[in-house]
């Protein structure tokens, strides 16, 4: 196995006390055990890429404890809470993602300190900066190793770590879609836009730049001539000449107001890049993911933008709707057409995401590649509502966005019906169910709940050992290529003992 680049040697300073000395040298024993491993004089190295990002994060926080401990030494209370939130380990139950911001720039160079105090806190932070830049690139070697292994999912999942630490990182900048522009990290559709003349305004979305400050003085461009925002939303009112927002992928159209028209448009982006990162192998093969990964750029033609169309009220979407489906729209709280290749919400001030986040996601399997009419309807739609239902666990914490964790409602709801209700439909049963059939079962939300806790399994079971097989049934599926037996042959699991793991992995949640 090659050793990770750039693994730092340096010894622990000791100007800490005897026992804060103590603490880092231990730390940088089984610093040093670890890559004596990599180099085989050790315990064996390299025989699982799981195993050994857990390795690297064992060690990365033992450098990180080290650091928050000399913080302590040199009065920097701040800087040692900072450092040991950093380090805190990663819950197995949840996916982390990567929003990173458009128009950041490249880390600056702090200046010279002036004053001790001062001189402590650049010090650590030249110390902190470093621990990253370098968990960075092993955490990248690592991504290359597990591409090379097959493992699209978990290489993917390591880029978004590799930008976590070093948002600098020039290849997981690429990956993840960023260029360098005037100093700024920027995608290739923010650069067209900027080109043509154009700014993103947080309220109003895109504008051309000499419309930005009449747009702040509630004067709205309406076909060619100024008029005020009342006028404008008067003119709007009717949805057919609703405004319309265009955000990197997504079309919104809404009779609502622009900025809340432009508000959704970001929640959408925010819910296509956590699908993005959720489901790399879905969208590009591993050979393209391969040629990424050594530089090369790959043929992919450019789809068209997702289309929204956002009601100001419930009675609009009601009577916009009624007959366009076979959905009895009254009790939907928002839907995606298929046929109309378009999904369709309401405002209302009581809404959760979740809703908006199902029926997206439903959108972005079903317009991300080419696909058959009549998905899953004759077996295995289980997994078309489940993984739906699992994207409805986007959010923030702490500052990280996340999908997945035991503590989303529909998880919990699984595990108290299998568990306390000794409710579960057996796989060999379960996929045999196409759309019509599940949805007309009177247990349907007994069923939705046991296929979102199945989805979160196959995610997450065993690190996510499942996860680029869950993908393959789902390409399986949309495509049309599905069988009775996909599931199994996927995982290279008969359905009894993936039902046996599922129990298990209810059984350990929470522990």
């Amino acid at each position: 196995m090659r050793v990770p680049r750039k693994i730092p040697l340096t010894l622990p300073s000791p100007p800490t006390g005897e026992r804060g000395f103590a603490r880092q040298l231990a730390r940088f024993a089984a610093r040093l055990l670890f890559i004596l491993s990599a180099l085989g004089a050790g315990p064996a190295f390299g025989a699982d890429v799981w195993t050994d990002r857990d390795e690297l994060d064992n060690c990365y926080r033992a450098e990180l404890a080290a650091l928050a401990d000399w913080c302590d030494s040199h009065h920097l209370a701040e800087q040692a809470a900072q450092t040991r939130a950093w380090a805190q380990p990663r819950d197995p139950r949840r996916l982390y993602l990567v929003m990173l911001s458009h128009g950041d720039s490249p880390t600056a160079t702090s200046p010279r300190a002036t004053t001790p105090v001062s001189a402590h806190r650049d010090d650590w932070r030249r110390r902190f900066d470093e621990l990253r830049r370098a968990q960075a690139e092993r955490l990248l070697e690592l991504a290359r190793r597990a591409l090379r292994q097959h493992h699209v999912s978990l290489a993917y999942e390591l880029v978004l770590a590799v930008a976590r630490e070093n948002p600098d990182q020039e290849d997981a900048r690429r990956l993840l879609g960023y260029q360098r522009y005037q100093n700024q990290w920027r995608t290739v559709y923010d650069i067209r836009k900027l080109r043509s003349g154009h700014v993103w305004h947080d309220r109003f979305g895109w504008l051309p730049k000499s419309h930005a400050a009449r747009y702040e003085a509630d004067e709205r461009f309406y076909e060619g001539r100024w008029i005020t925002a009342d006028d404008e939303a008067r003119l709007r009112a009717d949805i057919a000449r609703g405004w319309q927002i265009e955000t990197e992928h997504y079309l919104v159209t809404t009779n609502h107001s622009l900025e809340r028209g432009v508000a959704l448009g970001r929640r959408l982006e925010q819910l296509y890049e956590a699908w993005r990162q959720a489901f790399a192998r879905y969208y590009a093969t591993e050979a393209q993911w391969k040629s990424l990964f050594e530089g090369r750029s790959i043929e992919r033609a450019e789809s068209p933008r997702h289309r929204v169309v956002y009601f100001r009220s419930r009675d609009e979407y009601n009577h916009a709707l009624q007959g366009a489906t076979a959905a009895d729209i009254a009790i939907t709280t928002g839907i995606y057409v298929g046929d109309a290749r378009t999904a369709y919400f309401f405002a209302d001030e009581n809404q959760d995401n979740a809703t908006l986040y199902h029926e997206a996601t439903h959108q972005l399997f079903s317009e991300s590649r080419r696909v058959v009419p009549n998905i899953a309807a004759a077996a295995n739609f289980w997994i078309v509502e489940g993984i739906a239902c699992y994207m409805e666990t986007l959010a923030e914490r702490d500052g990280r966005y996340t999908l997945g964790g035991d503590d989303s409602i529909r998880f919990e709801a699984a595990r108290y019906r299998l568990l306390e209700g000794n409710f579960y439909v057996p796989l060999a049963e379960f996929v045999r169910m196409g759309m019509n059939q599940l949805q007309q079962d009177p247990r349907i939300a007994t069923l939705y709940s046991q296929a979102a806790g199945l989805s979160h399994f196959l995610m997450h079971d065993r690190q996510g050992r499942y996860r680029d097989a869950l993908i393959e049934y789902l390409i399986a599926i949309y495509t049309g290529r599905d069988q009775l037996a996909t599931l199994a042959d996927v995982t290279a699991m008969p359905l009894d003992l993936l039902d046996r793991q599922y129990r298990q992995f209810m059984t350990d949640a929470g522990r």
